[in-house]
């Protein structure tokens, strides 16, 4: 049995003709094929670009503010305190 997984997608791109002797070479110091490195490298950088996107970056003061709501959250404004208590009604009443 293969140890590599399934490969049943093609993926084709256009190369500029130094920067693919720069990823064969850096293929070849890894001992991967172009393709493998390719697709490593992309995989890589997709996961980078993800986490990146998924990540909330916050300021010090903006941490600050953060944890100062946590710790002591102002009270429930009258909205709010209608909103929970129509929600704690419907709710007993689908039950």
């Amino acid at each position: 049995m293969s140890s590599e997984p399934n490969r049943t997608a093609r993926l084709e791109a256009r190369i500029a003709p130094d920067a693919l002797m720069i990823v064969k070479r850096a293929a070849e110091i890894q001992g991967r094929s172009v393709s493998d490195f390719v697709v490593a490298a992309a995989q890589e950088a997709a996961s980078r670009t993800i986490e990146a996107a998924q990540m909330i970056r916050l300021s010090v003061e903006d941490q600050r503010a953060f944890a100062e709501a946590i710790l002591n959250p102002p009270a429930p404004e009258a909205a709010l305190s209608r909103a929970a208590k129509a929600h704690r009604t419907l709710i007993k009443i689908a039950e």
